[in-house]
């Protein structure tokens, strides 16, 4: 069994902009602090809901290395260096490790793609140029292709890969990886609305977009399965769901960063092309946040 990075809510963080597009790091620090304070595992820096397809490769390891300077070892980091690039990905994966980041999210190659067998190559050659663990991303919704359950097994002989992130929302999928793998790949739910059912088949937790608002309570949720307590689980499950819908009514991260505006969070615009949601759909998401009492 491999060292496990981190177990219950982790937190996928968004960036934080001013009107003009740079990074609100202030805004930054506060939401860390915050995130910590109301019980988050894990921060994890730079991924898709942080917006790192569109930052510069200077924005990209200064956001890393300052979520490291600001949590200071209270919490695990871990950062997104996922590309489609296998040189690029491996570049930004050893500056990753160079500022402190206490593990990798490695999203599988999107838009050029790859066959299985490059997959493994891709990803081992990153794992071989660094010294610290590696989480893979299977998310083919957004990058058009999955991890097969044989290319898991294949890669968790590595001793860097260590967890797999599985947002595909295939249920049956899940199941089989935790089947297959579980003794040598810990698995997190990369959807909030799979948190208690992945973490019955014994998935070590999430990696959430849901924390940003409730922090405490997503926590708790994933608590609450790591105690085998999941009658209490389910019903925070279940009271959020209308709240997790509506923070992905739109393309994540659109909603989430309107929530914590609608919040007084000052998590500012998202970078185009990702654009202002429809009034329609900020109508629905302010209801389910007065619901839950988070705006008056």
């Amino acid at each position: 069994m491999k060292n496990t990075i981190f177990t219950g809510a982790g937190i996928a963080i968004i960036t934080p902009m001013y009107d003009d597009g740079s990074i609100n790091y202030d805004c930054l620090g506060e939401i860390i602090d915050d995130q910590i304070t109301n019980g988050t595992d894990a921060i994890i820096i730079c991924g898709t809901t942080g917006e790192a397809s569109t930052m510069t490769d200077e924005e990209h390891i200064e956001a890393i290395r300052f979520t490291v300077e600001k949590t200071a070892g209270r919490v695990p980091v871990i950062a997104g260096t996922g590309s489609n690039d296998t040189k690029y990905a491996i570049e930004l994966s050893k500056e990753a490790e160079a500022v402190g980041a206490d593990g990798l999210l490695l999203v599988t190659p999107y838009y050029n793609k790859t066959s299985q067998r490059g997959l493994i190559a891709h990803f081992t050659a990153i794992a071989d140029a660094v010294n610290i663990p590696i989480i893979l991303y299977n998310i083919p919704g957004r990058t058009g292709m999955s991890i097969e359950i044989s290319t898991a097994k294949e890669l968790a002989k590595h001793r860097n890969i260590v967890a797999v992130k599985e947002a595909s929302g295939n249920i049956s999928y899940a199941a089989k990886l935790i089947a297959e793998c579980g003794d040598s790949l810990d698995v997190y739910s990369g959807n909030d609305d799979m948190i208690v059912p992945m973490m019955s088949l014994g998935a070590k937790g999430v990696i959430s977009v849901l924390s940003h608002v409730i922090p405490k309570e997503t926590h708790m949720m994933a608590q609450y399965c790591l105690d085998n307590n999941y009658a209490e689980a389910t019903k925070l499950q279940i009271k959020y769901l209308d709240l997790i819908n509506n923070l992905f009514i739109e393309v994540n991260p659109i909603p989430v960063k309107e929530a914590m505006n609608m919040m007084g969070v000052k998590a500012g615009p998202c970078r185009m092309p990702l654009y202002e949601m429809s009034d329609e759909h900020k109508a629905a998401l302010r209801a389910s946040l007065e619901k839950h009492g988070l705006i008056g």
